[in-house]
This record gives C-alpha cells, structure tokens and sequence, in this order.
C-alpha cells in the first residue's frame, strides 16, 4: 500500500487522498453548516462543512450538496443528519487541470443492519451457496462488496 503525501500533512479535513485507491467509506452526517475554512495557501473561506461520525469533516462542494439532497429527497440540510453516506475518490477538471476530489455515491449506501435483517427473513429461501455467501459478508463486513450483492 502507498502513502498519499498529503496524509502526511495532517489536514483537518477528510479528502481523496483519505481513502486508498478504489476504497469507499461510508459515513454518518452528524451536522452541516457554514465554517471558516483556512486553505493550504492561508486564504480563508467561508465553505459548508459536514460534521461526519468517527471521521475528519468534510467541505461539502455543491456538487456533493447536490447529490445528497438527490438521494434523500430534500434540499435540507437538517434533514441529512444521521443519514449515511458513502465516499469515493475521483478526479474532476478544476480551472483547466485535473485534481483529485471526494464525490458522494449517488444511491444510499446498504448499511449492515439492514443486511442482517434481509437476510434472517431470507435465509429460508437461499441456496447453500448463496446463505454461504451471505453469512460471509455479514460476519466479515465486506463493504466493498455490498454493490456487488
């Protein structure tokens, strides 16, 4: 595994460099609201911040406001918290350059619980592979394979 370089930086803020490469991190939005943010060149601006559960915050761009007011169904802020989110690292063309950003899946993340629940009402109609390969994921939490379920 490779270190990002600016992991060694020590941002206050969770970015793509956070997540290594073709890892996604689902989160929980505990608050958002407006924040000064002082950027690596010492400019502050005044950005929407996520609070987010056991993790760095994140800026939220508006792209990214976009696509969670889309899964959730409201523009409101106050109506994202304690809603899940999943990150992933991308690219984007910003000012003619290509940079690394954070984007937000555009479908709500499946969370564990729900998985287990699913899967006690369905284990009676599963094949052997399949309650195999369900029991798996669950006692192992293979994230990145929910997509794949």
């Amino acid at each position: 595994m490779k270190t990002h370089y600016k992991k060694l930086q020590n941002n206050d803020y969770i970015g793509a460099y956070s997540l290594d490469e073709g890892q996604e991190l689902t989160v929980t939005i505990e608050s958002v609201s407006k924040k000064m943010v002082i950027g690596d060149k010492g400019k502050a601006d005044e950005c929407t911040v996520a609070q987010l559960k056991g993790q760095k915050p994140m800026i939220l761009n508006a792209t990214n406001c976009k696509t969670i007011a889309n899964i959730y169904k409201s523009p409101y802020i106050e109506d994202w918290v304690g809603k899940d989110i999943t990150l992933f690292a991308t690219t984007t063309n910003l000012k003619g350059e290509t940079v690394e950003c954070l984007r937000i899946r555009p479908t709500t993340p499946i969370i564990l619980d729900d998985i287990i629940a699913l899967f006690k009402l369905k284990q009676k109609g599963l094949s052997q592979a399949e309650f195999l390969r369900a029991q798996t994921i669950i006692e192992t939490k293979e994230v990145s394979s929910y997509a794949k379920l």
